[in-house]
């Protein structure tokens, strides 16, 4: 009897594998109905969504249908059901034939043969409740496995420091590479979820020097510096030295707001400008400057700029944010005045909140130009002997150095806002000890250096302009314990109780007067001839690097 069954069910098996052979050998009428239908369906929702977002814009009602309109909708229904109909049978029956089999197979004698399972598309996912009482070796486990998402275990787990340690361990064997040498304990997790740094396995060491004291206003201050790079702190203090002997340097800020530049889009170019003048009529401002100070206490418009690109408009909208960079703050506000516009220019299609036009960690024009963060002048006369004693160097040579390099080199090269010999190594290496943002770095050193023969061509003038240094003394990386020791050792932790903004303020004319030290110390080394020389002696480890393991 079981013999039959065996040969019945072969038999029936065979029977269906000859239906799928020939089902799978479709006839050519057959394609062409379903490219038919295919391109039907795809045409008829293209046509209708065009259609119904120029009523959107025009505010015609949906519900209203020409004769065009009623026929694509039936056409889209007509083609869906046709779509449903053939290829969800066709699944559903492959879907059952599958079924039957594992049915099948199952009723056999488990003696040396696996039963069929369905492929699992997805691993089962673990409740929180059970994450929780696992052990570290499990949870790992589920991590590679997929049943726990990598992203989900600070909340999962409660812990962020456990977490951290648990995704480092799976990335090692997901990625079968060793992170030894990546520490892991002695850093806050906690202070860095949901602000700072998503799915964290560990911390980066960078060395902080510090450079000075620079004398900057009547005012001493110890710079900190965190670089791998040789040379530089040691040139910078050079440069504080040099300017502390000879009486000090003096800052400036010249402007201080940062900005966001959405970009909008109208049907037609004159359109696009009815709304250029709108924003940039002054009888407006007070009414776009109360909406947009809604957003923050300390976020005041400052200034509105547009500027056109055929029928595509971008706004520069200008505000000052108290001590923070102000990044979120002038994007809140910049919302506030879109939403307040879509009132009286309902066809305006918002593309983006940001249209490069502010622009961000880009190297731009219009931050050259126009400003953005802080604009900062900072100067300084070098007395003669302090040239030729600190800096071994003489005024001519600096500054006909300067400019041949600095000013005529870098115009050749095309330079944008990079009249300077290396400010961005300043700029950075006090970026990274504060917590800003070291993206902005590419805007905020743009700089221009100065110099000439001042005192009967005795001493040194030399200044260096900065249009766009942004800086903030809280948010974002401020908080992290490192970076706000680095912020108290200059006196400019946290926001101004006095007078918002002060502090960050100060902090982008420090950066401005460490910026002047270290043009002022390369400078001297290259007229001096020892750029190399310095760099072979302190740039360079001693260490026989065929013995370091790799």
């Amino acid at each position: 009897m079981d013999v039959q069954q065996k040969i019945s069910k072969n038999e029936k098996k065979n029977q269906r594998q000859q239906q799928d052979s020939q089902s799978q050998q479709p006839s050519s009428s057959l394609y062409l109905t379903n490219a038919v239908f295919f391109g039907l369906f795809f045409s008829a929702a293209y046509f209708l969504l065009n259609r119904w977002r120029e009523k959107i814009r025009t505010s015609t009602p949906l519900h209203i249908l020409t004769v065009s309109e009623i026929v694509a909708v039936v056409s889209l229904i007509a083609s869906f059901v046709y779509l449903i109909a053939f290829f969800g049978t066709a699944f559903i029956i492959h879907y059952d034939d599958d079924e039957d089999e594992v049915v099948d197979n199952s009723a056999k004698p488990t003696g040396g043969v696996v039963p069929k399972k369905l492929p699992m598309l997805t691993p089962p996912k673990i409740s929180d409740q059970k994450v929780m009482s696992m052990e570290d070796e499990e949870v790992v486990g589920a991590v590679v496995s997929g049943s726990i998402p990598s992203y989900s275990l600070e909340s999962k787990l409660g812990d962020c420091r456990r977490a951290a340690k648990i995704r480092n361990q799976a990335v090692e064997r997901v990625t079968g590479r060793s992170l030894e040498g990546l520490p892991m304990k002695g850093f806050d997790y906690d202070s860095i979820l949901g602000q700072c740094c998503e799915m964290p396995i560990g911390f980066v060491q960078i060395p902080v020097g510090v450079a000075g004291p620079l004398l900057l206003d009547g005012n001493e201050y110890t710079v900190p510096m965190a670089t791998t790079e040789g040379c530089l702190v040691a040139s910078t203090n050079r440069g504080c030295k040099a300017i502390y002997v000879s009486g000090g340097a003096s800052a400036v800020v010249l402007r201080d707001g940062m900005t966001r530049a959405p970009v909008v889009r109208f049907n037609s170019a004159k359109r696009a400008s009815q709304l250029k003048f709108f924003l940039e009529d002054p009888q407006n401002f007070d009414s776009l400057s109360h909406t947009f100070n809604k957003s923050s206490r300390f976020a005041r418009l400052q200034s509105i700029k547009a500027t056109m690109a055929g029928k595509n408009l971008y706004t520069r909208f200008t505000c000052s944010t108290g001590d923070a960079m102000g990044m979120n703050m002038v994007s809140k506000g910049v919302q506030n005045v879109l939403d307040f516009l879509q009132t009286d220019f309902p066809d305006m299609d918002v593309i983006g909140i940001s249209g490069n036009f502010c622009s961000d960690k880009k190297a731009a024009a219009v931050n050259w130009i126009e400003g953005r963060g802080k604009s900062v002048v900072c100067e300084a006369v070098i007395k003669e002997e302090v040239v030729k004693k600190v800096l071994k160097t003489s005024v001519e040579s600096l500054v006909e150095l300067n400019m041949l390099k600095n000013l005529t080199g870098s115009a050749m090269a095309g330079a944008l806002g990079g009249f300077n010999a290396h400010a961005s190594n300043i700029v950075s290496a006090i970026y990274l000890a504060t917590g800003q943002d070291p993206a902005q770095n590419v805007e905020s050193s743009h700089c221009m250096t100065m110099m000439e023969a001042v005192n009967d061509g005795k001493d040194l003038h030399i200044s260096v302009t900065m249009p766009s240094i942004e800086v903030g003394t809280v948010g974002g990386g401020t908080q992290l314990a490192s970076q706000s020791a680095c912020l108290n050792l200059l006196g400019v932790k946290g926001a101004s109780k006095e007078t918002p903004g002060a502090n960050s303020r100060q902090l982008a004319t420090i950066v401005a007067g460490s910026v002047l030290a270290g043009e002022l110390s390369l400078m001297s080394a290259i007229a001096a001839g020892q750029l190399v020389k310095s760099h072979m002696k302190y740039n360079r480890s001693n260490k026989d690097v065929t013995k370091v393991a790799s």
